[in-house]
């Protein structure tokens, strides 16, 4: 991708380094330890008790799972807004580097872009922030921490990024490449857009009353909607000549490496379909090159086209 020299956006908070919350204690990556008793005499109170069943219902009351926090879960790479509370401790990052630049770079790209389709549908586009952060942060959606991979907040219309992900996305799961990167980023601002258009606020309205399943393939739904929008965005990106050769090769394999299927497959040996929530990789591809394709919005219909 030739993005150097191009306009960088404003939008970007870089928290890096800056820390983000508390730390909880942990029984092991992203599980929280509970003190159970024994000699020491470390068990929890009965008032203890009754306000963590009281936290439990309030979180799910509003649409936060408190299991997937407790299980370091989210929506992991692409997540649509439901973060971890398991923390981890942050290295910190120079508040300039190439790294943010590029980011900034991607974030202009897609402000442009989005800002151009919704004036072409009588519309104005809002710019998100995106927040750089290290090993933790605190968010309006709760406390999230590097283990729950990039995510949207509706509540505050902002992307959150640690860019350590992307080390992970090349090394632990082979998707390199910077227009890999590339897309992940718009993978997100495709949620913001979303947001915008009313489709992840009915999203979240409408799973309060649907069971685990009907859920997760809604989920899936709006995730592979997301990767649409950024396969729109990369097909306007691409008509600007900034596009190398192997860019969209790039970011379909990153699209298949972070496939539902394949990441069960690879962290735990076995698939479990109704556990899905992003998509499958073939889906998660389908969908990129079908919004790369087209350039249309029409063309993102998840919801009322087989997946």
């Amino acid at each position: 991708m030739l993005w150097k020299g191009r306009r960088q956006s404003d939008n970007v908070e870089d928290q890096r380094g800056q820390g983000g919350g508390f730390n909880l204690p942990r029984g092991g990556p992203g599980r929280l330890r509970i003190p159970i008793g024994g000699r020491s005499g470390g068990g929890m109170s009965l008032s203890t008790i009754i306000i963590l069943v009281v936290l439990y219902f309030g979180l799910k009351a509003i649409g936060i799972d408190p299991l997937q926090i407790l299980a370091g879960g989210g929506l992991g790479p692409g997540g649509g807004g439901q973060i971890t509370d398991s923390s981890g401790q942050g290295t910190g990052a120079p508040a300039s580097d190439e790294m943010k630049q590029f980011v900034s770079t991607v974030l202009a790209e897609t402000e442009d872009t989005w800002t151009g389709i919704f004036q072409a549908e009588g519309l104005t586009y809002e710019d998100p922030k995106l927040v750089l952060f290290s090993g933790q942060i605190r968010s309006a959606c709760g406390f999230a921490s590097s283990a729950a991979g990039p995510f949207y907040c509706p509540g505050d219309r902002k992307v959150y990024l640690d860019t350590t992900f992307f080390q992970q996305l090349d090394q632990q799961f082979g998707a390199s490449g910077d227009f890999a990167q590339a897309y992940v980023i718009a993978h997100e601002v495709g949620h913001h857009v979303q947001n915008l258009t009313g489709i992840l606020p009915k999203f979240n309205q409408m799973r309060q009353q649907m069971d685990e399943a009907e859920a997760n393939h809604m989920s899936v739904q709006v995730e592979l909607q997301a990767d649409c929008f950024a396969g729109v965005w990369a097909h306007f990106t691409g008509q600007k000549g900034i596009l190398e050769q192997g860019d969209m090769d790039e970011a379909l394999n990153a699209a298949q490496q972070i496939g539902d299927d394949t990441m069960q497959k690879k962290m735990q040996g076995y698939v479990v379909p109704e556990s899905f929530n992003h998509g499958t990789s073939q889906q998660r591809q389908t969908w990129l090159a079908r919004g790369y394709k087209s350039g249309k919005l029409s063309d993102c219909d998840t919801f009322n086209t087989p997946i």
